[in-house]
C-alpha cells in the first residue's frame, strides 16, 4: 500500500493549479512571440501579457500601469528599496526603517543599505511577531526616507496592522513598502483603501510558477531601476518579459480573487485551526506562534519543546508529511530562526519550530493522518532527546 503524502510547506511554494499551467503552456510553445515585436505573435504575447497585468492588478485593486513584473518576489523587494532609496537624488535623507522580523530579501537588503551610508532601524516585535505602530511613530525622524514592514510574517503568520503603519508614514511624509508575497491572494487586499505606495507579490505562493514576482506602485512613486536595457516595464525592469509566467501569474490571481469570493479562507483556517488545536491537545510541552486571530487563514506554526525542529522534519519527511523549520529560504541552517528571537523566545525553544502550511488542496483527511503521526514522533524523539524536563 502506498504511502500517504500530505504538503504543508506552503508558505516555501505552491502546487501550480492546472488551470495555471493550461494557461501558460501555449506561450512555451506556438505562441512564443516577443511581447515587444510588432507582428502578429508579437502583438499577441502583447495582448496576453496586458491581459494578465490587468488581472493581477485587479487582485488588490489596483490599476494596471501600477504593476511592474519581475524576476521574482525578492527581485521587487530590491527594486523597491534600493530603487526608492536611488531615486532621492538630494541624498538628504539618509534614514531608512524595516522591523527585524523581515524575510532576508529585504532584511539583506537593509543591511546593504546600512554598509553604504544609510542609517537603518530595525524595529522590535511584539510576542506575536507584529510591528507594533506606536514603535513605528517613535522610530520616524525628519530625515527617514523610507519604511518597509511586511503584510504577514511568513514563519509565525501573524498579520501586520497594515493600514495603521500606512497612516503613519504618510502622516509624517515617508515612503511605505509592504512585502505581501505571503498575503497577496489569501486575504482581501485593497490598495485603493490601504496607505502604502509599494507592495510586493509573488505568483507561486499563489498556485502559481516559480520565477515571476511583481511590484505595485503607487501612481506618481519614482524608482530608479535595478536593471538597465531595453526599458521594458516602464523602464524599470529591462530585459524581455517572461510571457509564459506572466499569463501563468494573471491566471493564478484570477483564481485567488474567485477563492476569496467563494470562501476559501474560512474553508482552510478552519483546517488550520483543527490542527493547530489538535497538535496543542495531543503534544505536551508545545504551543502555537504568531497570533492566533490575526494571522493568515492557511498559516500554522508551533514550538515543541524538549526537541529539535530537523529531527522532526526528517521523520515527518519519512512518514509522508512536508512541513519546514522557519523559513524555506533558510531551513538549512542551524541557527534558530530570527523572528522567534526577536519574539523573546530563547535558541533551546525556538530549535523546536515547525511551520505547517495549508492550501487549497489541503483536505479533512490530511489533516486527519498529521494529527496521527506528529505526536507519536515527538514522543520517539524526545525519548532521544539531550534536553531534560
Amino acid at each position: 500500500m502506498e504511502m500517504r503524502r500530505v504538503y504543508l510547506d506552503n508558505s516555501a511554494t505552491t502546487r501550480m493549479a492546472e488551470e495555471v499551467l493550461h494557461a501558460m503552456m501555449p506561450y512555451l510553445t506556438d505562441k512564443m512571440g516577443n511581447p515587444n515585436s510588432l507582428h502578429l505573435w508579437g502583438r499577441e504575447a502583447k495582448i496576453a501579457m496586458d491581459a494578465a497585468r490587468e488581472s493581477v492588478a485587479s487582485l488588490i485593486g489596483a490599476s494596471a500601469q501600477e504593476i511592474v513584473f519581475t524576476g521574482s518576489g525578492s527581485a521587487a523587494d530590491n527594486l523597491a528599496i534600493k530603487g526608492a532609496v536611488w531615486a532621492d537624488k538630494k541624498r538628504e535623507k539618509r534614514h531608512v526603517i524595516t522591523s527585524a522580523v523581515e524575510h532576508h530579501a529585504v532584511l539583506d537588503t537593509f543591511k546593504w543599505l546600512g554598509k553604504n551610508g544609510y542609517d537603518v532601524t530595525f524595529l522590535p516585535v511584539d510576542e506575536y511577531g507584529a510591528t507594533r505602530p506606536e514603535t513605528l511613530e517613535g522610530a520616524i525622524r525628519d530625515d527617514t526616507l523610507l519604511v518597509s514592514v511586511m503584510f504577514a510574517n511568513n514563519e509565525v503568520g501573524t498579520i501586520n496592522p497594515i493600514a495603521r503603519l500606512g497612516e503613519i508614514c504618510r502622516r509624517r511624509g515617508v515612503l511605505f513598502h509592504t512585502d505581501a508575497v505571503q498575503a497577496a491572494g489569501h486575504v482581501p487586499i485593497d490598495v485603493k483603501e490601504l496607505p502604502v505606495d509599494m507592495l510586493t507579490m509573488s505568483a507561486h505562493k499563489m498556485h502559481g510558477p516559480k520565477g515571476v514576482g511583481a511590484l505595485y506602485m503607487k501612481k506618481g512613486i519614482k524608482l530608479v531601476p535595478l536593471v538597465h536595457g531595453g526599458g521594458q516595464e516602464y523602464g524599470l525592469n529591462s530585459g524581455t518579459e517572461n510571457v509564459a509566467e506572466i499569463v501563468a501569474f494573471g491566471e493564478a490571481a484570477r483564481l485567488a480573487s474567485k477563492m476569496l469570493r467563494e470562501g476559501e479562507p474560512a474553508r482552510v483556517s478552519r483546517l488550520r485551526d483543527k490542527l493547530l488545536d489538535g497538535i496543542i491537545e495531543r503534544i505536551p510541552d508545545s504551543f502555537v506562534t504568531g497570533h492566533r486571530v490575526e494571522r493568515l487563514p492557511f498559516h500554522g506554526s508551533v514550538c515543541v519543546r524538549r526537541i529539535e525542529g530537523e529531527g522532526m522534519l526528517l521523520r515527518m519527511d519519512y512518514a509522508g508529511i512536508g512541513v519546514s523549520s522557519g523559513s524555506a529560504c533558510t531551513s538549512g541552517s542551524l541557527d534558530p530562526s530570527h523572528v522567534l528571537l526577536a519574539m523573546g523566545l530563547d535558541h533551546e525553544t525556538a530549535h523546536g519550530s515547525v511551520r505547517l502550511t495549508l492550501s487549497r488542496y489541503t483536505t479533512e483527511e490530511d489533516i486527519d493522518y498529521v494529527l496521527e503521526k506528529f505526536p507519536p514522533i515527538v514522543e520517539t524523539l524526545r525519548r532521544m532527546s539531550p534536553y531534560k524536563v
